[in-house]
């Protein structure tokens, strides 16, 4: 049997996955201020040794009290540190979300017919050259101190966790209890840390109301991310979106197994109807979560800059969009991007379950995947001929996996599923 060509995507929305965005560091807040981050979206751009990662946040709070630590393995210079735009980090969340597709029944009884087909400002920052003396006292010395637009940023190495924790404290952090630990594992690692404030000054003048996603690019063999530090203060589990781009192929954890989410299956017409996909997709990652035992990474996407999504669910990304993340190798060519591949990644971890940070490789891996997922809208007219009786009674079977998909593939009861579909 045919059915008729997608008519429309349906774009997942908030409720899929929290709009709030954390980072892949901590937050140290000034004394009295709670912060939680619980879930996070990250670009990693990779071509070779080279990185640029940006990071968005869901900080929530007066900006005076907004501060992060991010281990990273290069010193960062003022020239390694760029404003990202929101609005480009949303486009390719977008791009890439999962998705709902509808398909509309032909007329069973029909004559048979072919299917229709800125620039940045630097400056030292005065206050931070003044402290280097207090900080080689906890073996912790600043690299770098400038700023950029909204932004106080202060790289630093510590010869030991504890010094930096008390450096960190005595200029006015509250530190997550549990940091020392982890702090002293990436300075045994020879890390740096890239450490951000708001200059409130600044951000006034430039009428900023929120932390702008920051991107920093650097060049090391590893390929990874740390995610450790993010457990620190965290209020149970946190999702994690990484979106990763390179010239070449898929992206993968060599760490943790990669797998991907179930897909392509048939749900009831009243996921759509009453605007229940988030909801679904939400319920269907919770239960592949519980049954991998909070164990994997999941591919949501997986597909050639070069080539046209099907369906779609936004623009293509243009190639200047794709090179203000830092993609330096993306040209638009003929209406899209000429070479490279996108892979969207999303993990739910903790402490217990992710005790290492996350490693990636790039695979020569070029095929497509999606987290796609179909309505099929039956045939309301008349369909009382012989063609027509057959189509009532696949119709009935149809319905009742898609139901049956339900139950299968999301961890709803059956009072929930009958509350949807009024079976």
């Amino acid at each position: 049997m045919r059915w008729s060509a997608v008519v429309k995507s349906l774009v997942v929305g908030a409720c899929l996955a929290p709009t709030a965005w954390a980072f892949c560091g901590f937050y140290v807040a000034q004394e009295g201020a709670t912060l939680f981050n619980k879930s996070s979206k990250v670009v990693l751009v990779r071509d070779g040794d080279h990185t640029a990662l940006t990071m968005a946040n869901d900080f929530r709070g007066d900006l005076k009290t907004f501060g992060l630590v991010v281990p990273v393995p290069q010193e960062i210079e003022p020239g390694m540190v760029k404003i990202a735009e929101r609005s480009i980090l949303d486009k390719l969340d977008q791009y890439t979300i999962p998705r709902l597709v509808e398909y509309y029944d032909p007329d069973p009884c029909a004559p048979p017919r072919e299917e229709m087909a800125r620039s940045a400002r630097y400056a030292p920052s005065a206050a931070m050259e003044e402290k280097r003396g207090d900080a080689r006292r906890h073996g912790v010395e600043v690299e770098q101190a400038y700023s950029l637009e909204e932004y106080d940023i202060v790289v630093v190495k510590a010869k030991g966790g504890a010094g930096l924790e008390r450096w960190l404290r005595e200029e006015g952090y509250t530190v997550p209890q549990g940091s020392t630990e982890i702090l002293e594992s990436y300075t045994r690692q020879n890390m740096h840390f890239f450490l951000a404030k708001i200059d409130l000054a600044a951000s006034d003048e430039l009428g900023v109301r929120w932390p702008r996603p920051l991107r920093v690019e650097y060049d090391s063999p590893k390929f990874m991310l740390p995610i450790r530090l993010g457990t620190v203060n965290a209020d149970g589990f946190q999702d994690l979106v990484v979106y990763a781009l390179t010239p070449k192929g898929r992206v993968e954890t060599t760490n943790y197994r990669t797998a991907k989410v179930p897909t392509d299956f048939d749900v009831p017409e009243e996921v759509q109807k009453k605007n229940k996909f988030g909801e679904f997709y939400t319920a269907l990652f919770e239960r592949q979560v519980q049954q991998d035992e909070m164990s994997a990474v999941y591919t949501e996407y997986a597909w050639p800059l070069s080539v046209q999504c099907d369906p779609c669910t936004a623009e293509q990304l243009t190639g200047a969009e794709l090179q203000a993340l830092g993609a330096n190798w993306a040209t638009d060519y003929h209406g899209g991007v000429d070479g490279g591949y996108v892979t969207r990644l999303h993990v739910r971890y903790d402490r217990a379950h992710f005790p290492e940070d996350l490693a990636f490789q790039t695979t020569a891996d070029t095929s497509t995947f999606q987290a796609r997922y179909v309505v099929h809208h039956p045939f309301l007219g008349d369909s009382s001929c012989a063609a027509g009786k057959v189509y009532r009674t696949e119709l009935g079977k149809r319905r009742s996996k898609e139901v049956a998909n339900l139950a299968e593939y999301t961890n709803w009861d059956l009072d929930t599923i009958r509350s949807l579909t009024g079976e």
